[in-house]
């Protein structure tokens, strides 16, 4: 399986409603649902009629929920879940099922994260692996960035001494548009700490994710 370069410059990303508060989300949500309605117009549609009156609410809802990783944090995701550990051996995640969507044409990509860290001290509870993958995949992304961008928030708040994250996914921005091409996969990599010096670790958690 071929790995790619681990991007380095991380990005801090806030969420655009900037809060949770009752009536900022309300005001959002109300924009959103204008905005479809004005797409659907511009498109060439009649926003009014049966079919398309409660799409401006549904669409809304979708992508209030496809984008609620900006709401939620790494730490706070991770609170109370470290824990201290004598193993020493690499443990892994695979099999991830991931969606997100793509910053570029906001459609969205798919497929399989396998997470990979050594303990240096201290482990996460199981779980938590999952749900940053569905964290960091909920937010406008590319699949490069949000490779690194789990990769790192793992090494960043559990410090182990590698960590390794290969994602495998199908993008609907090129299986439906573009090139058109529906059997293409695309494969990431981020490989930190021993991974990334070590070649018989890199190559043992290889090992562990081939079919």
């Amino acid at each position: 399986m071929a790995v790619g370069a681990e991007v380095a410059v991380k990005r801090r990303r806030t969420s655009p409603a900037n809060g949770n508060d009752a009536a900022a989300v309300e005001s959002r949500d109300m924009r959103l649902q204008q905005l479809v309605r004005e797409l659907l117009t511009l498109l060439g549609e009649d926003p009014e009629r049966e079919g398309l009156r409660r799409t401006p609410l549904r669409v809304q809802g979708s992508l209030s929920f496809l984008t609620s990783g900006y709401r939620q944090d790494a730490e706070r995701l991770l609170n109370g879940a470290i824990f201290a550990a004598r193993s020493d051996e690499m443990v892994v995640v695979r099999d991830i099922a991931f969606y997100s969507l793509c910053e570029h044409h906001l459609l969205p990509f798919f497929g399989k994260c396998h997470v990979a860290y050594v303990p240096n001290g201290r482990i996460v509870g199981i779980s938590k692996l999952p749900k940053l993958v569905e964290m960091f995949s909920r937010r406008l992304q590319v699949q490069e960035n949000l490779t690194t961008e789990i990769a790192e928030a793992i090494h960043d708040r559990i410090r182990p001494l590698g960590v390794a994250v290969v994602m495998e996914a199908q993008h609907l921005c090129m299986m439906m548009r573009g090139v058109q091409k529906q059997n293409a996969k695309m494969i990431t990599s981020s490989m930190l700490g021993c991974f990334r010096t070590d070649a018989k670790s890199r190559s043992e958690f290889l090992g562990f994710i081939r079919d």
